[in-house]
């Protein structure tokens, strides 16, 4: 950045201090992050949500003397469709609205960008900037490529799809990041929601084919948002694409199909996709898991577990041999978990391998095998495999069967720390649950060092949370003790420009119990579950429920959102 940008930029974080919109040492902070991360100024504000879209673009408006105008009240049908081609458009930071007399008049974000300047030697035109915000220039962008689509595949002969260049999971990685807008506008439409998603910490990408409509959703803190979606025509073309890169047979529209492909975003970042394609009624329906390392690594210490509940499980994970058991229902963040204890473990002394359904995430330094039922290829077979290469850990994905659980629970007795899930309610009905597949009691006792059962709750935007009035009867009902009542505040979520419906991002709450002596004695008894809960309770350990409540009382979490995960 040479002097003069940055004295223009010096000067427009210290205009935001002066109007008030910012702090001054965190405006001057921004400074130093910008310059640190290579991304421009607005874009850091924006990203960061220290202000809102319509408070940068007014003050962007104001500092620049630039207009301020509402894009998607221009016409689209005058938009000069010659110059979507640009690089400003590639990169969503602007868009030609219009020809006139010589003049291009073009809608941006951000004055700031570089490379402004080669628009007048790219189109030959002077030019005129107006300030927009950038999720209205978004909008009108994706609705102008929709209509470029459509466009492109009703005049074309041949079908654009063929000429599409393979990229799967097993070959070169398509770098997805820089995509060309006038060469494949179908590419560059999944591209694009590709994406998008991972902008906005989505973990799925749904894309639902109806009747008459097509609809994608991203799932966002475990709940489901729609977003812009395609026309129907575009269906089969969107489908054929995702089957592509994803290595499906794209003839194939009769039985479900599973795949996968990377994304690369940077040399030093890239995204796995998971893939599945499944028949409904009027299409195809394809659902993608997006396999974010970011957000798998946490760290043991940021999972959510109290300080107890991290003692009791790094304890267990120091172990030489012993079984550690993660259990709860699908999406309650089991993965998350166990990957965390990977990680922690991870070390070049240590010998790990780990049979999955399918591997998530790629570790370095950990052996994976991907279950294949149709090569036999189970998690017993990969299992008995693995005692017999030297291993020190190894996880099992889940455990499905008594098989795989005798298989199991043998290299725990034999040396080996052995990881699992299991799809279980709470931590004590995982024993009845093993010892209901057929597992001897005391072969459970021997082996099982902890298990811990978790759920995920969204956690309350801090920008607008605001305290709810509950009566102390109803907080009494919910679980709270009434000497605790008046020490604590009840938040809950209202929803801003920072968060998406009150929240953001999630949490686990957990139930981890230890497998004492006096707990083993009771295994070996055959106890049922209302006796081992108690066994726990008197031992100390919280249960899901009071887990929650305490994430209530530290106002990370809402009652509503507690009650609506355990409904």
């Amino acid at each position: 950045m040479n002097t003069t940008s940055k004295n223009v930029l010096n000067g427009y974080a210290f205009y935001l201090a002066e109007k008030g919109l910012l702090d001054e040492k965190i405006a001057l902070h921004a400074l130093q992050q910008v310059s640190k991360d290579k991304i421009s100024y607005i874009q850091y504000l924006l990203k960061q949500k220290l202000l809102t879209e319509s408070q940068v673009a007014k003050s962007t408006s104001e500092y620049f003397g630039l207009p301020l105008c509402d894009v998607s009240a221009f016409s689209q049908e005058f938009m000069p469709e010659e110059y979507l081609s640009m690089p400003l458009v590639k990169k969503r930071q602007g868009l030609p609205l219009m020809k006139q007399n010589g003049l291009l008049y073009i809608a941006i974000t951000d004055p700031m960008i570089e490379n402004l300047h080669e628009i007048r030697f790219l189109t030959g035109l002077d030019t005129r900037l107006l300030v927009t915000e950038t999720s209205k220039l978004d909008q009108v962008i994706d609705s102008l490529l929709n209509r470029l689509i459509l466009s492109e595949i009703s005049g074309s002969k041949e079908e654009p799809i063929g000429n599409i260049t393979v990229n799967t999971y097993k070959e070169d990685a398509t770098d997805l990041a820089a995509y060309d807008v006038d060469s494949a506008p179908v590419v560059n439409y999944v591209n694009r929601v590709l994406l998008d998603a991972i902008d906005k910490g989505a973990s799925d990408i749904h894309f639902e084919h109806y009747e008459d409509t097509y609809r994608i959703r991203f799932r966002q803190n475990g709940i489901l948002y729609p977003v812009n979606s395609p026309p129907l025509k575009l269906a089969n073309y969107l489908l054929a694409r995702i089957k592509i890169i994803s290595d499906m047979d794209i003839t194939e529209h009769r039985i479900p199909q599973d795949g996968r492909f990377k994304l690369i975003l940077s040399k030093k970042k890239s995204i796995d996709f998971r893939v599945s394609v499944c028949p409904t009624l009027f299409g195809e329906k394809v659902v993608l898991r997006i396999l974010d390392p970011t957000h798998t690594f946490q760290g043991l210490e940021h999972l959510g577990m109290d300080t107890t509940q991290k003692d009791h499980l790094s304890s267990a994970l120091v172990r030489s041999q012993g079984m550690v058991l993660v259990t709860g229902p699908t999406g309650s963040g089991k993965t998350v978990t166990l990957y965390s204890c990977l990680h922690y473990l991870n070390s070049p002394e240590k010998n790990i391998s780990t049979v999955e359904d399918p591997v998530e995430i790629p570790l370095q330094g950990i052996n994976q095998v991907n279950v294949n039922l149709k090569t036999g290829l189970t998690f017993a077979t990969a299992l008995r495999a693995f005692l017999r290469q030297d291993p020190d850990i190894i996880m099992v994905g889940e455990i499905r069967d008594l098989e795989t659980a005798e298989i199991a629970i043998k290299a725990s007795q034999t040396g080996h720390l052995v990881l699992s899930t299991l799809h279980t309610n709470s931590a004590p009905e995982t024993l009845v649950r093993l010892v209901s597949m057929g597992v001897e009691p005391y072969n459970l006792a021997n082996s099982l060092k902890i298990i811990i059962a978790q759920r995920l709750v969204r956690i309350l935007c801090e920008s607008c949370k605001k305290i709810e009035d509950v009566p102390n009867t109803l907080l009494v009902q919910e679980g709270f003790k009434e000497e605790e009542l008046g020490t604590f505040k009840v938040y809950s979520p209202v929803g801003c420009d920072h968060c998406k419906g009150g929240y953001q991002g999630r949490i686990g709450i957990f139930e981890v119990m230890p497998i004492s002596e006096k707990m083993s004695h009771l295994i070996m008894k055959d106890g049922d579950v209302a006796a081992i809960t108690a066994l726990a309770k008197k031992e100390g350990v919280i249960n899901l429920r009071q887990s929650g409540l305490t994430k209530i009382k530290q106002g990370i979490t809402s009652l509503g959102e507690l009650n609506r995960v355990f409904k």
